[in-house]
């Protein structure tokens, strides 16, 4: 009975040591960012995420951070991505989920990205791990609220079409130089100069020329 209990004991010892050796194995990708007038919380941001990996047992392999608005193109987020397309990370570690994301849509589209290439991501203040299957199940209500936000933007554009249409203005890609050929030709066998049909119809002279030759 000694005996079994012992080797039961060595293989629970076993599996908590590899378990915490592939724990010490996951290469953490850290991303931080602020915008151009809240810099003062960037630091913050950095040691709240190197002790919540020092506490998983989790070695920093890449560490960057981005100072700019959240509309702007993110190229330290880039280069992150680039470092999981290569395999060099095992996950995305953000302070929150806001500075990772422009929108619903953009967050949920490099998750996917993530989740594809293999490389797990988590938000400390939302507690959010897609490494887990209740962090999986979030990642589902995302996908819910990005296509919420798309039907809100293709709402909004049908919306502003249909009012500009009610106040006169004309929709769709200007006309171009050739859409005023039969007019061009027209005021030329009446004698209009070429310059004078340019300024007329509002096109260049050299389309003029060109329609004419």
């Amino acid at each position: 009975m000694a005996t079994k209990r012992a080797s039961a004991k060595a293989e629970s010892d076993y599996a908590i040591g590899q378990a915490r050796k592939r724990a010490e194995m996951f290469r953490a990708g850290l991303y931080a960012r602020v915008s151009t007038n809240d810099q003062q919380t960037l630091a913050m941001q950095n040691r709240a995420m190197r002790e919540y990996v020092a506490h998983r047992g989790w070695t920093i392999a890449l560490q960057v951070r981005e100072v700019n608005s959240g509309a702007a193109k993110r190229e330290a987020r880039e280069k992150l991505l680039e470092a999981a397309r290569r395999r060099e990370i095992d996950l995305v570690l953000v302070w929150r989920l806001d500075r990772w994301g422009r929108s619903v849509t953009d967050l949920l589209t490099t998750l996917q990205e993530l989740e594809h290439l293999g490389v797990g991501f988590v938000s400390l203040t939302e507690a959010l791990d897609l490494t887990t299957p209740a962090g999986r199940a979030m990642a589902g209500l995302l996908a819910i609220f990005a296509e919420f936000e798309r039907e809100i933007l293709r709402e909004r554009t049908r919306a502003g079409l249909a009012h500009a249409r009610q106040n006169g203005k004309r929709l769709g890609r200007p006309a171009t130089a050739a859409a005023h050929a039969a007019e061009v030709r027209k005021l030329h066998r009446a004698g209009v100069s070429k310059s004078g049909i340019a300024c007329r119809l509002q096109i260049g002279r050299t389309s003029v020329r060109r329609i004419l030759d």
